[in-house]
Parts: structure tokens; C-alpha cells; sequence
């Protein structure tokens, strides 16, 4: 009878909400908050922004990052290896010269960062480096000051926008899938959400 009793109707959880994955961002919204951001001297931001965009990592991994995970000594590297904290497998990204490693090497020269501090340090006292939900906020604010639609972007935005023009540019799953750090190819696909026969025969035109 209990069971009887109990059976409210609730609404789906899903219901009003995008189901699926969240979009990438456009090479036009990129550039107008990177420009954004550096003209308002918001260097934390803009190193977060650049490396979450370069590293193409999970949340987690990008906000548990160490100085010594992106620096040769003093200089930030053109190539960073982490260990992922989901898969404990390890993956490997560029540091792009012009724009990223410019942004994350200002950001520890004015917080006087050092090899084994965090990277992005929290601002909450009980935390020693920036949360994922922290993130996730971040995230949301630079949504808005673009004008976009919050319910269509996340921080697997982040994740997926470079990863997802390259894919456009080069066809090429092989090379996404290790920028991932995925170990199968089918979730590559679903990740990048494109049709399983257009994948199958572009890995088919792909010599490894």
C-alpha cells in the first residue's frame, strides 16, 4: 500500500532542459573574450580560459594542475603529460606560444607562483586549488558577458571546442581520440557527436 501512497507524479528530470552534449565555442566568441579579458587585466581568467581551451581536459584535471605540470623551470613548456583523474591514463597537449603560455606565464609571475603550488589557487580557505563547481561559475559568467545561451554550454564546452575544430579541419578521430586521452574510438564519436558511418569511413581514409 506504501508503494500506492507514494507514487506522486514528478516530472522528469529532464524535462525543459537540454539533454545531450553541451556545444563547443566559436572561433568568434574565443577571440571577443580573450580580447575581452586581456583589456580588463583579468589574468587568472584568461590563463584558465586559454589552457582549458589548449589542454582539452576534464574539469577536474584542469583545475588540479600544478605549476610544475605546465613549467620547465621557470618557462612554461610548449607540451604539457597529465595523468587523467578519471581513466589514470596519461595524456599529452600543446601550449600554444602566442596566446596561452604568454597568459599562464603572467598569471604565476603576478601571484609569485611557485613548481608546487596550484596553478589556479582557491580563493576559499578550506580549498587549496579552485573547485570544479568554482569553475563552473566562471564558466557561466563568461557565457553570459557573450550573450549566449547558458543552458547550451558547460565546462565539456571547453573540453570539446578545440578538440572539436580540429576534427573539422583534419577528419582525422585517430589524432582526436589520443588528444582526449580516450582509449576507444567510439567514444570519440559520441563525444564529438558525429554519425557513427561518416566516423567509420573517415578512420577507414586514416592510415596510423
Amino acid at each position: 500500500m506504501g508503494s500506492v501512497v507514494n507514487s506522486v507524479h514528478r516530472e522528469p528530470w529532464y524535462k525543459g532542459k537540454i539533454v545531450g552534449q553541451k556545444a563547443p565555442l566559436k572561433l568568434k566568441d574565443i577571440w571577443a573574450l580573450r580580447v575581452r579579458l586581456q583589456m580588463e587585466s583579468r589574468l587568472r581568467e584568461l590563463a584558465l580560459f586559454n589552457l582549458g581551451i589548449d589542454s582539452k581536459l576534464r574539469g577536474c584535471d584542469l583545475v588540479g594542475l600544478k605549476v610544475r605540470d605546465v613549467c620547465h623551470g621557470d618557462q612554461v613548456a610548449s607540451r604539457a603529460v597529465v595523468m587523467q583523474h578519471k581513466t589514470q591514463r596519461p595524456v599529452q597537449f600543446e601550449i600554444t606560444p602566442a596566446t596561452t603560455r604568454d597568459a599562464v606565464q603572467k598569471w604565476i609571475k603576478q601571484s609569485e607562483l611557485k613548481s608546487e603550488d596550484f596553478l589556479f589557487p582557491s580563493r576559499i580557505h578550506d580549498s587549496p586549488h579552485l573547485g570544479t563547481r568554482q569553475y563552473a561559475r566562471i564558466l557561466g559568467g563568461w557565457v553570459q558577458e557573450l550573450g549566449l545561451d547558458p543552458a547550451e554550454y558547460s565546462t565539456h564546452s571547453m573540453r570539446r571546442t578545440k578538440a572539436t575544430l580540429i576534427y573539422r579541419r583534419t577528419k582525422n578521430l585517430r589524432a582526436v581520440q589520443l588528444l582526449l586521452g580516450h582509449s576507444k574510438l567510439e567514444s570519440t564519436v559520441r563525444y564529438l557527436g558525429i554519425e557513427v558511418d561518416d566516423a567509420l569511413e573517415i578512420s577507414d581514409q586514416t592510415e596510423i
